[in-house]
C-alpha cells in the first residue's frame, strides 16, 4: 500500500477519535439537560436583558415609520445575539482554525483585504458610520479593527449602563500592567460590519493577557493554530448578518461603503462568499487545498447550508431568503398551512401568547393546532412563526452550552438527539429572553417587507414593457396568460376556490400527497386555466399577492437536486424534533426519483424516504427581478457582486433564460451532455489538516510514533494530514457519505455497520493498487470503482445541482428513463419562445 492511501485509510480509524476529543474538549462532557448559559450562571435573570427600542437604524427599509415595539423587534433583528458569542469562538476549534471571525472583521495587512475591500472579497456589508484602521488598536489589545468616525454619533447598544453585560469570567477585570477587559453591554460592541458584534472574552484572564501577542495572531500558524489561544474578544452574530443587503430599489452608489438608507434588513446577505468568510486563509494555496474549503466552495454567493454546524451529513448549501410582504404570507399561511402539533412541539411560544385580539389571534388553537407558514426550504419548520423564528437563534449558537452536547459539531460522527425546548426555557436565560422578543421582531418584519418593484427603482422603468403602447401591452396580456397557465398555481397566493369534489380537506400529514396529486390534476384542466387567467388579468392581481402558494412541492415533480428535501435535521427524533410538527413528521413518501452516476452519468433510480423528507415550499416571486440567481442554491444563473439596479436585471435576464431554456444551463466539464447540468467538483487535490495545536491532549503521547510509523499522516511537526482527494472529485460524494445509521431497527443499523465495513475493506484493497507518487487521473479511478459502496451509503446521492424546474420547456415532456412517479404527473403544453419572453416581461412587473 502507498504512503498516500494508507493515509486514507489510517485518517478513517483516526478521524473518529479526533472529532470525540475535540467536541469533549479533552474531559467528559456533561448531560443534556443539566447545564446553564452563562447568563443563567451568573446569576442573570431573562428580565434583566431588556430589548432596546433606539431608533437608530430609521434610514433603513425605506424610513418606514415603526412603532416603539417594531423599532424593538429591528433592533433585536440587527443587534441581538443572545450570548452567541461563545459558540462562534468555539467554532475556531471546531474546524482546526479554519474559521476565524475574529480575523474576518480585520484589517491587519496580512489578511489579503480589509474594510476597502471586505464587500468585494467577503461580500460582507461594512456599517456606516466606520473607518479602515490605520494600525493596531491599543483599546483592543492591538487588534486591526474598524474605527468609529468621529462626526458620527455613538452606537446606543454598547452603553454598558443601559444595557450590562453578563459578568462572567474575566469580564470587568483589571490587570497588573494596568489593562482592563471590560464587562461591555449585552449587545457587544460594533465591528464595523452590520450583523457581527464585540464581546469581551470571559476567559481572557490575566494569564491569557500575558500570552497575547497580536501580531503573532495575525501572521504566525504556530502561534495562532492552537486550541489553548484565548483570544480577547468573541464575535456574536444577529439574524440580520445573514438577511440585511443592498436595497434593489435604493442601491449603494459605493456598495464597498454603503449608507443607511441605502440598506434593507430582510432582502437577504445575496453577495455573502461564505467559503471565503469560513476558511481565512481561503486566497492561498493552503488554505484552497483544504477540504473543508472544497465543501463550503459548492456555496455558491449567497449560500449557506444552516445544518453545517449541527451537521446531517449532507451538504445542502440554500439561499439566505430574501423576506417579502410577510402579511400576504400569513393570510396563505392561514388558508393551507394547517399543522398538528405534539410532544415537545406544544412548548413553542405561539402569537396568542402575546397578543389577545385582532387578525393574529387566529393562527392557533389549542390544545395542537397552528396556521404557519414554512420558511424553511424544506418547510420543515412548522409549528408557527415565533417558533421559526427562535430556532434561528439556536441555528447561530444561542444556548450552545445545551445544544453541541446533541451532536458532534462539523464533522458528525455521533447519534444526533433534540434540543428540548422545556430545557431551554428553563436552563437558559438568553433564550428566555428571546422568546419575549420574538413578537416584536414578527410584528417588524410584518410592517417592513413591502415589494421592491422594478419601476421603483432608479432607471427602472428602463427595463420594462411599456404598458401605454400597443406593442407593450400586447407582450404583458400574454405574459399574464402564459403565467396563468403555467405558473400561477404555484407562484401566486390568489387563485380560484378549487371544486368540493377535489375534497381538499384533512391534506395534513399522511394525506398530503394524495392531496397534492388532486390539484396539480386539476391545474391541468381547461376549467383551472380559464378561472386562473381571469385572476390574473383583475388589475389587483399584484396587490396583497404573496406570488407562492407556499406549499410543499414533491421531489418528483421539480426534479431539482435532492439534497435540500433529504435534510434530516427535523425528522422525530433529531436535532430540531420540537421545531417541526406532527404533520411534517408524517408526510408520506414522494416515491423514486432519478438520479446519475457521478461518474459515468448513467441513470439510476432512487427511492425517497418517508417522515417529512421529499417535499420542497415554493418561493414567492416577489421582486424576482433582484433575486436571481435561481434554484434554492444559486446555481442557476452568473453571479455578479455589482448590486446595482442594471446588473440586477443583467444577472435576472441571463438566470430566467437558463430556467426557460434548459439547454443553456451550465453542463459538468467531465460528462457533458450525460448528466442534466453541472456537478461541483474538487478545484484542487485536498486533504483534511489537523495543526499540532489542535490535535487533542489525549491524542499527543501517540505524535511521536506515528510520525515514526505513520509519516504520510503526522508529520514531524505534529500536524496530521487526512487525506488526499484528487481533483476535479465530486464533492458530495465524500460530504455526503452517512457514518452512523439513523434508525432504530436493529436489523438495519447491522445492515448499515456491515456496508460500513464493507466499503473499508474495498477501499483499502483499491487504493493498495494506487502507484506511488499517484496523479490526480490515478486517484480518479480509484474513487470511480469506489463510487457504488460510496453511493450506498450516501446520506443525497444527487450530484447535479442545477437541474429540474421544467415547467413550459420540452424537457418536462422528455420523461424518458424518469420513474412511474415522476411521471405520474404527465405532460404539459410547451412554451414558444414567444411565449417565455412574454413571460419573462410580465415577471420584471414582480
Amino acid at each position: 500500500m502507498t504512503p498516500r492511501s494508507r493515509s486514507i485509510v489510517l485518517g478513517i480509524a483516526l478521524i473518529g477519535a479526533l472529532i470525540g476529543a475535540l467536541a469533549a474538549g479533552g474531559c467528559s462532557r456533561p448531560e443534556p439537560g443539566r447545564v446553564l448559559d452563562e447568563a443563567k450562571q451568573a446569576g442573570r435573570g431573562p428580565e434583566t436583558f431588556r430589548h432596546a427600542s433606539e431608533d437608530y437604524f430609521h434610514d433603513m427599509d425605506r424610513g418606514v415609520a415603526l412603532t416603539r415595539e417594531e423599532v424593538a423587534g429591528r433592533d433585536m433583528w440587527l443587534v441581538w445575539s443572545g450570548g452567541n458569542d461563545r459558540f462562534w469562538d468555539d467554532m475556531t476549534n471546531f474546524t482546526f482554525g479554519a474559521f476565524d471571525l475574529l480575523k474576518s472583521i480585520s484589517s491587519h495587512p496580512s489578511q489579503g483585504y480589509s474594510r476597502d475591500t471586505r464587500w468585494r472579497y467577503l461580500g460582507l456589508l461594512n456599517e456606516p458610520c466606520f473607518e479602515k484602521p490605520a494600525g493596531p488598536d491599543p483599546q483592543r489589545f492591538g487588534l486591526w479593527l474598524d474605527q468609529r468616525a468621529k462626526d458620527c454619533p455613538a452606537d446606543p447598544f454598547e452603553n454598558e449602563q443601559a444595557y450590562p453585560g453578563v459578568r462572567i469570567g474575566a469580564r470587568g477585570t483589571t490587570f497588573a500592567n494596568g489593562a482592563k477587559l471590560p464587562v461591555g453591554s449585552y449587545y457587544g460592541y460594533p465591528t464595523g460590519i452590520i450583523g457581527l458584534r464585540l464581546f469581551p472574552n470571559p476567559a481572557f484572564d490575566e494569564k491569557a493577557a500575558k500570552a497575547w501577542d497580536p501580531q503573532r495572531y495575525y501572521t504566525d500558524p504556530k502561534y495562532y493554530n492552537r486550541a489553548d489561544l484565548v483570544r480577547p474578544y468573541r464575535v456574536g452574530m444577529a439574524c440580520g448578518f445573514c438577511h440585511v443587503g443592498p436595497s434593489p430599489i435604493h442601491p449603494p452608489r459605493d456598495p464597498a461603503h454603503p449608507q443607511w438608507p441605502e440598506l434593507s434588513s430582510t432582502v437577504g446577505a445575496q453577495y455573502m462568499w461564505v467559503d471565503r468568510l469560513f476558511i481565512h486563509n481561503a486566497s492561498t494555496p493552503e488554505g484552497r487545498q483544504n477540504f473543508m474549503f472544497q465543501l463550503v466552495h459548492t456555496f455558491r454567493p449567497g449560500t449557506m447550508d444552516t445544518s453545517l454546524v449541527s451537521t446531517d451529513n449532507i451538504n445542502n448549501p440554500r439561499t439566505m431568503n430574501a423576506l417579502y410582504d410577510l402579511t400576504s404570507r400569513m393570510g396563505v399561511a392561514r388558508r393551507i398551512g394547517e399543522e398538528k402539533l405534539a410532544g415537545g412541539e406544544l412548548n413553542n411560544r405561539q402569537l396568542n401568547d402575546f397578543v389577545k385580539t385582532g387578525a393574529l389571534t387566529q393562527f392557533y388553537t389549542p390544545p395542537d393546532t397552528v396556521w404557519t407558514p414554512h420558511v424553511l426550504k424544506d418547510g420543515a419548520d412548522s409549528v408557527g412563526v415565533l417558533g421559526a423564528l427562535n430556532r434561528v437563534y439556536l441555528n447561530i449558537g444561542l444556548f450552545s452550552e445545551e445544544w453541541l452536547l446533541h451532536f458532534n459539531p462539523i464533522l458528525g460522527g455521533k447519534a444526533i438527539s433534540p434540543i428540548e425546548l422545556a430545557v431551554a426555557q428553563k436552563n437558559s436565560s438568553y433564550w428566555a429572553a428571546t422568546e419575549a422578543g420574538t413578537i416584536n421582531m414578527a410584528l417588524f418584519l410584518l410592517k417592513a417587507t413591502p415589494p421592491d418593484h422594478l419601476s421603483d427603482a432608479p432607471g427602472g422603468a428602463g427595463f420594462l414593457a411599456d404598458a401605454s403602447t400597443p406593442a407593450g401591452a400586447q407582450v404583458l396580456d400574454r405574459g399574464k396568460v402564459v403565467f396563468a397557465d403555467t405558473c400561477a398555481r404555484c407562484h401566486s397566493s390568489k387563485a380560484p376556490p378549487p371544486p368540493a369534489s377535489l375534497n381538499l380537506r384533512n391534506c395534513a400529514g399522511p394525506n398530503y400527497l394524495a392531496c397534492f396529486m388532486r390539484y396539480w390534476k386539476w391545474t391541468q384542466t381547461d376549467e383551472f386555466k380559464t378561472q386562473m387567467r381571469a385572476v390574473v388579468k383583475a388589475p389587483d392581481f399584484l396587490a396583497g399577492n404573496y406570488l407562492s402558494s407556499d406549499a410543499r412541492i414533491p421531489a418528483t415533480l421539480l426534479r431539482t437536486n435532492v439534497c435540500s428535501p433529504l435534510a434530516t435535521n427535523a425528522l422525530r427524533g433529531n436535532i430540531w424534533d420540537n421545531f417541526s410538527s406532527e404533520s411534517y413528521k408524517t408526510l408520506p413518501s414522494v416515491g423514486a426519483v432519478t438520479l446519475n452516476d457521478p461518474f459515468t452519468g448513467e441513470r439510476w433510480q432512487y427511492r425517497m424516504p418517508a417522515g417529512g423528507r421529499g417535499y420542497t415550499r415554493v418561493p414567492s416571486l416577489i421582486s424576482v427581478w433582484s433575486t436571481a440567481p435561481f434554484l434554492l442554491n444559486n446555481a442557476l444563473g452568473p453571479f455578479s457582486e455589482d448590486p446595482s439596479v442594471a446588473s440586477r436585471i443583467q444577472v435576472f435576464d441571463a438566470s430566467i433564460e437558463q430556467l426557460l431554456w434548459p439547454e443553456k444551463r451550465v453542463h459538468d466539464d467531465i460528462l457533458g451532455a450525460k448528466v442534466p447540468g453541472t456537478i461541483d467538483r474538487t478545484t484542487e487535490r485536498s486533504q483534511i489538516t489537523v495543526p499540532e495545536g489542535f490535535v487533542p491532549d489525549a491524542l499527543k503521547p501517540l505524535q511521536g510514533f506515528m510520525h515514526r510509523y505513520a509519516p504520510w499522516l503526522v508529520g514531524a511537526g505534529g500536524d496530521v494530514t487526512i487525506g488526499p482527494a484528487p481533483r476535479r472529485m465530486p464533492v458530495n460524494l465524500l460530504a455526503n457519505i452517512q457514518p452512523l445509521s439513523e434508525t432504530s431497527d436493529v436489523g438495519a443499523k447491522a445492515e448499515h455497520a456491515a456496508r460500513l465495513v464493507g466499503f473499508a475493506l474495498k477501499l483499502r484493497s483499491d487504493l493498495a493498487s494506487v502507484p506511488e507518487g499517484a496523479t490526480d487521473a490515478d486517484l480518479g479511478k480509484t474513487y470511480a470503482d469506489l463510487v457504488k459502496p460510496m453511493l450506498a451509503l450516501s446520506k443525497c446521492p444527487d450530484f447535479v445541482v442545477n437541474r429540474g424546474h421544467y415547467f413550459g420547456t420540452a424537457e418536462f415532456n422528455n420523461q424518458a428513463g424518469l420513474s412511474a412517479d415522476e411521471q405520474s404527473f404527465g405532460q404539459e403544453p410547451v412554451l414558444s419562445d414567444d411565449d417565455k419572453r412574454a413571460l419573462i416581461a410580465f415577471l420584471k412587473t414582480f
